[in-house]
């Protein structure tokens, strides 16, 4: 698998908010500048993520994303490296599936030590925010950051691991690479729930279809925020997603057959950039804490809600190819 840094100037349009970004990360160059209006787009719906081309699940009418047109599911077939055939069939019929104890008890330690003071971080300017600025971070409940391969080796590291080769490798195919990493810590006392998104609503990509990886770093339950997953409706490509005092919303209301994904430390989350997700309120005494890596196919582009030309997911600049490999 080629891997590749995010270069410093891909915008946090999934995370706390651009300018949050770029005081953490000092973002100063043309291509952060670019991207500063399409997030603002997004937050504000000045984009509008709604549409009038849809499809219907049971009695309920589903819009899609206004990029969305002619989406077709596809996947790899065997022989896989990493994962079972029920597991392939899991993530093309449900959208994704746990991968159990994908890495010991060691590597997550080492890696917790490493991302810890990187949130810390990240809380100490969210406390700092003003309460009116859009975000879907908030200090010392839920805590976003990202690009931690940026910020410490150990993550760096960990993003190039065997298992994500090979993961990339069965669900996605040859030439996939990084896209996008961020820590999530859901403190004690967080009531809120994170809303049902697609990650591939956020910033819409193409192809639609990447893969994340939700690594728990402490056990995640029901009780403590795990995700959810809505089955099914990953086949249908990237929905329309309004923006709510949460974060982006593609479901209004869990599906009945939402399915938790409950993950012991070191576990994997595997799942679509097109299935719909959630993670519930941290209503216990303790941090759930997670590390969310998400790898494209070399060459995906992040498409600006202006009409211009789709940006290379990896350089951010249009339609470059630009490798950065490291």
């Amino acid at each position: 698998m080629a891997s590749s840094v995010i270069g410093s100037e891909v915008v946090a349009a999934r995370v706390m908010t651009f300018l949050a970004e770029k005081v953490i990360n000092g973002l100063t160059s043309p291509g952060a500048d670019a991207m500063q209006g399409i997030l603002w787009e997004q937050v504000f719906g000045i984009c509008g993520i709604t549409s009038k081309h849809g499809f219907d699940v049971g009695k309920i009418f589903m819009k899609l994303h206004p990029l969305n047109n002619d989406f077709a599911w596809v996947q790899p077939g065997p022989p896989y490296q990493q994962i079972t055939q029920t597991q392939a069939d899991a993530y093309r019929h449900q959208g994704g599936f746990v991968l159990e104890n994908a890495f010991t008890q060691a590597e997550i330690a080492r890696l917790v030590d490493a991302l810890d003071p990187v949130e810390a971080e990240a809380n100490a300017y969210l406390s700092r925010m003003p309460r009116d600025q859009p975000s879907i971070a908030r200090a010392d409940e839920i805590v976003f950051r990202p690009h931690a391969v940026l910020q410490t080796p150990v993550a760096k590291t960990f993003a190039k691991h065997p298992v994500f080769a090979a993961l990339c490798r069965d669900l996605i195919g040859p030439g996939a690479r990084l896209y996008w990493d961020q820590l999530v810590y859901k403190r004690p006392g967080t009531a809120q729930e994170f809303p049902w998104h697609q990650d591939n609503g956020y910033t819409f990509v193409t192809p639609q279809q990447y893969l994340t990886c939700w690594v728990a770093l402490t056990d995640a339950t029901p009780e403590n925020g795990c995700p959810w997953i809505a089955p099914g409706l990953h086949t249908q490509g990237t929905l329309a997603h309004q923006w709510t005092d949460l974060g982006f919303e593609c479901l209004d209301t869990g599906p009945a057959d939402a399915e938790p994904m409950p993950l012991a430390a070191g576990s994997i989350a595997v799942f679509s950039s097109l299935t719909p997700h959630r993670t519930g309120p941290n209503l216990t005494d303790q941090v759930r804490k997670a590390y969310i890596l998400q790898y494209a196919p070399d060459g995906a582009l992040v498409h600006p809600h202006t009409g211009a030309a789709g940006y290379d997911a990896i350089s951010m600049q249009p339609n470059s190819g630009a490798q950065g490999e490291y």
